[in-house]
């Protein structure tokens, strides 16, 4: 009976080797194109361009460029069914950024002043 390649995986490593693969898995999901999300979310240019409302080709245009607006980011991956969120890092610290989100009205957690990371 075949197993499947987790199980031999299981079987044939420690769980510290199996500990360092999901830590590296993590680095390298951190650190995909565009395109690569996209695959990984089985969705083709054509089922999410139809999703935004735009041609296939637009997308796989967009998919190449190494800049673009963050609205126009937001709503991609949104259409591939998740959540952009903007983080800035410093030396001291990381930070997100919510200018960028729409939650009007609501009350900030802290001042800029309270921030310590120069």
């Amino acid at each position: 009976m075949a197993k499947s390649f987790d199980e031999l995986v299981k079987r044939t490593t420690t769980k510290k080797t199996r500990e360092k693969a999901a830590r590296r898995t993590q680095e390298l999901l951190g650190e995909l194109l565009l395109s690569e999300v996209r695959e990984l979310t089985g969705k083709s240019q054509r089922q999410v361009a139809d999703a935004l409302g735009m041609k296939q080709p637009s997308l796989s245009k967009l998919e190449k460029q190494k800049d673009m607006q963050i609205s126009t980011l937001r709503k991609i991956v949104k259409a591939l069914g998740g959540e952009l969120e903007v983080f800035a890092k410093f030396p001291k610290g990381m930070v997100k950024i919510d200018q960028f989100e729409t939650r009007r009205g609501k009350p900030r957690p802290h001042g800029p002043e309270e921030l310590q990371l120069a």
